[in-house]
């Protein structure tokens, strides 16, 4: 990434288009075009980027505790204060295009009351049947979700939903890894350092490919026989993704999405314990969404998902039943109506040490 005065020059593949992202290529914005991700960027050490985001002014959101302003919700982005079961007798059925979250994992932190797997497990499947409900026919549901750890002994909650949403009648199209370098370090197993996304669908559902192909390896190949004989033989807008995800430019060519987890020194960090990236979300909202459609997070927390939604120009509902959380959630999205909110960007390389930090030198300690 090379960065200029007042500019953030990419190549054109990562710069997706929509209401919130008025860049294309190296174009300064058109006039009366708001400036998106890439053209407000500040630097911070050696490759450590924050990029402010803004989006059209004339975006709204709204926050609420009532049921009705659910159903005539006028706003771009609606905060609904309360339990996401109450939220939803205001969804309208099969008007949600993508329903994506991170729910509580059951291990005891701050917003949840820790129960049996079992006990938690039921609770969870009024959730998941009004998330089918809502789900618009050609929409998809991202789950995101982690272990449950009884007594030292692991459960990977992803095997439990499984065979919940297929009930449901749900077909599962990827399970995605969500790697992360950072966490809790433990002392009787192996570091977790990786969660998964379930990302399930009916039969028709919306992908949108070229939002999300990725620069060929080699763009210069060309067909060796045929009636394109002496030909490229690839796509000018990059390849199909497969179905295994790595970093940087192969983001979207394998099922493992090398993602930090917002740490202490994460641009987007906020008080909530467990926050979603941004950059998580974007991935779904720009591949399984299309301008105008509605994202849904029913357990919202410090908003993550409908900064995502708003940034490409969806609309987008969450619940959260924490007011502090929502308090959060509307000081980040006023932030982003003004241009002024810190991010990490998409696609941005995960930093690497170099051996000269302090931090990543082994300890003088340690040599005697």
């Amino acid at each position: 990434m090379k960065i200029t005065e007042n500019k953030l020059s990419l190549p054109s593949v990562y710069l997706h288009h929509g209401p919130g992202y008025k860049v294309q290529g190296d174009c300064p914005p058109k006039k009366h075009e708001t400036p998106g991700r890439a053209d407000r960027s500040s630097v911070k050490g050696d490759g450590d980027m924050t990029v402010l985001v803004g989006i059209d002014p004339e975006f709204t959101y709204r926050r609420t505790a009532s049921v009705s302003e659910v159903a005539q919700n006028g706003a771009d982005v609606l905060l609904f204060e309360g339990d996401c079961m109450e939220m939803f007798a205001g969804v309208e059925t099969g008007s949600v295009k993508l329903a994506i979250t991170s729910p509580p994992y059951n291990i005891g932190k701050a917003y949840e009351q820790q129960s049996p797997l079992c006990v938690y497990l039921e609770t969870m499947l009024p959730v998941l049947e009004e998330t089918d409900r809502v789900l618009h026919p050609q929409g998809s549901v991202c789950w995101q979700t982690g272990n449950y750890v009884d007594k030292g002994e692991v459960f990977p909650l992803d095997i439990h939903f499984y065979p919940m949403f297929k009930d449901l009648g749900l077909k599962l199209r990827n399970r995605i890894i969500w790697r992360f370098g950072h966490g809790l370090h433990a002392s009787r197993r192996f570091s977790g350092r990786y969660e998964t996304i379930l990302w399930f669908t009916r039969d028709d559902y919306t992908f949108n490919l070229d939002a999300v192909r990725v620069p060929s390896k080699y763009p210069g190949k060309r067909n060796f026989k045929g009636p394109n004989k002496g030909k490229p033989s690839g796509n000018p807008l990059g390849k199909n993704p497969s179905d295994v995800w790595d970093i940087v430019l192969r983001d979207w060519e394998e099922e493992v999405w090398d993602i930090p987890n917002v740490k202490s020194n994460h641009p987007e960090k906020t008080g909530h314990p467990c926050q979603f990236p941004v950059e998580l979300v974007e991935r779904c909202v720009l591949a399984l969404t299309d301008e105008g459609d509605t994202v849904l997070d029913m357990f919202g927390g410090v908003g993550s998902t409908m900064i995502a939604a708003a940034m490409h120009g969806r609309r987008a509902i969450g619940a959260d039943t924490h007011a502090e959380y929502l308090d959060l959630a509307e000081d980040r999205l006023a932030k982003l109506q003004a241009g002024k909110l810190p991010t990490r960007p998409l696609g941005k390389p995960v930093h690497v040490p170099t051996g000269r930090e302090k931090v990543s030198q082994v300890p003088l300690e340690w040599n005697t």
